[in-house]
């Protein structure tokens, strides 16, 4: 008999869902604040009662995201996080605290919200979620939440908050063409949409034709400006298969240096953004300090991100799904640990979906792939394995690819074509890191390098 989780579970999905099928347009007659509005204030309202950092972008803003809310959390306050998508558990969500929503509370929240949203017609899964994400938080009780756009910006669900406390914009590229625009001034008009009036902006560095966007709209309204690599400077430093340096300064400040357990000099960039978003929310009144920020980039759990999960053979899971991020996995990939074994092969295990450039994290990915593995994450948008080895050969690639749909025989196939000295990579889409990780055993949202552990027993029992 199912759970009232099951029941609750069952009636999301049972709602239009964007996630599993793309609209057509993304333009106000189909994706509208209208109906999130319509049903928060049926609600009452619940993302006003408490103050909120917004975030939107196309690269990190997961990441950024994650090193914001931990270092709220570790300046004592009570967080609430809402990401999306998730990787193996639905509740990885809505989290406060990094404790991920009860069963039992997300079954209730459902039901209280079941009324509204059929007194609404044409609500869609994400906006409902949404909505749960903004009563769950007002009923704990949060000191502040940490929301992400689910996609886009202007259109986003999320973007119901009238004035959060900082508005913040990740690095831009392209992703979701099709929807947000095929020019970075098109998708960065998009993300600009959460940008408020007199509310703080803070922004990555972002190219020429993207930045002159963010700018104009915050010039438009009133919306002070700070500028990563402007404003606020970065440099990233020695960074290894257990964490990340960097040094950081504000202004005329004298620079700190930073370390975080996420990997790769992206990661620098990144912790950043939230440093100068941390700033701004700090200037908004909200006790944060230096200590806070050191220890919440340094707890930071933010699994699938360059996450190693096994050594001798390496085994790594990273979620980079477009041409950007492929090219980030790359070179954090060769600088990390091949340039430590040069002796190393590259076993790639991949799958993505439908509405990808594939082509272009091939053109990342497969120069440095010495086999290729092919896998069908169980998602009606993922390429089938035979697209997929189609799409490889088309772009050049003449080593070896074996297509194996389930993550469970990829993955095992991997392993046993490995040496100790190898490097596996699992990436291309979040929901294949994410069965992979079920497969290994892996806790969801709890990364490997919290718990070294965890990464013991692994190697012990490969």
């Amino acid at each position: 008999m199912p759970s009232r989780y099951d029941d609750a579970l069952n009636y999301l999905y049972s709602l239009i869902n964007y996630e599993v099928q793309r609209p057509e347009r993304y333009a106000p007659d189909v994706v509208s604040l209208d109906r999130p509005r319509a049903l928060l204030a049926a609600l009452g309202d619940p993302q006003e009662a408490y103050p909120v950092v917004h975030l939107t972008g196309t690269k990190g803003k997961g990441s950024v995201s994650a090193f914001t809310a931990s270092a709220l959390q570790a300046a004592g306050l009570r967080v609430g996080l809402y990401t999306s998508p998730h990787l193996q558990d639905f509740r990885e969500r809505f989290r406060v605290n990094n404790a991920l929503i009860e069963p039992d509370m997300l079954a209730e929240l459902v039901e209280h919200v079941r009324p509204a949203v059929a007194a609404i017609p044409g609500l869609t899964w994400f906006e409902v979620v949404t909505a749960i994400a903004f009563l769950y938080f007002a009923r704990v009780r949060v000191d502040v939440a940490v929301v992400e756009v689910g996609l886009g910006g202007r259109l986003d669900a999320t973007n119901v908050v009238r004035a959060p406390l900082v508005s913040t914009i990740t690095s831009l590229s392209y992703d979701h063409t099709a929807l947000l625009g095929n020019t970075l001034a098109e998708i960065a008009f998009e993300k600009a949409g959460i940008i408020k009036p007199n509310v703080p902006v803070v922004s990555a560095p972002q190219a020429p034709e993207a930045l002159a966007v963010v700018e104009r709209v915050a010039a438009e309204r009133n919306a002070p400006l700070t500028l990563v690599g402007r404003d606020v400077r970065f440099e990233a430093g020695a960074g290894d298969e257990y964490g990340q340096s960097f040094a950081v300064s504000i202004g005329d400040e004298v620079p700190q240096t930073y370390w975080t357990p996420l990997l790769g000099a992206h990661q620098a960039l990144n912790a950043t953004v939230a440093i100068a978003a941390l700033d701004r929310v700090r200037a908004a009144g909200l006790p944060i300090d230096e200590r806070a920020v050191h220890a919440g980039l340094r707890l930071v759990n933010w699994p699938g991100r360059l996450e190693v999960v096994r050594r001798a053979p390496w085994l790594v899971l990273d979620v980079a799904h477009n041409g950007a991020s492929a090219e980030r996995l790359r070179d954090a990939l060769s600088g990390i640990f091949l340039a430590r074994r040069p002796g190393a092969r590259v076993i790639l295990v991949f799958g993505a979906f439908k509405d990808k450039d594939v082509p272009a994290m091939y053109h990342a990915l497969l120069p440095i792939a010495d086999t290729l593995v092919l896998m069908q994450a169980n998602n009606p948008r993922a390429f089938s394995v035979a697209e997929l080895a189609d799409l490889a050969r088309q772009s050049g690639y003449a080593g070896r690819i074996e297509a194996l749909p389930t993550a469970h025989e990829a993955l095992a196939f991997a392993e046993s074509s490995a040496s100790p000295d190898d490097l596996l990579c699992v990436t291309g889409s979040f929901s294949v890191v994410g069965e992979v990780r079920s497969v290994l055993g892996l806790p969801p949202a709890r990364a490997t390098y919290l718990d070294e552990v965890t990464v013991q027993n692994l190697q012990a029992h490969s």
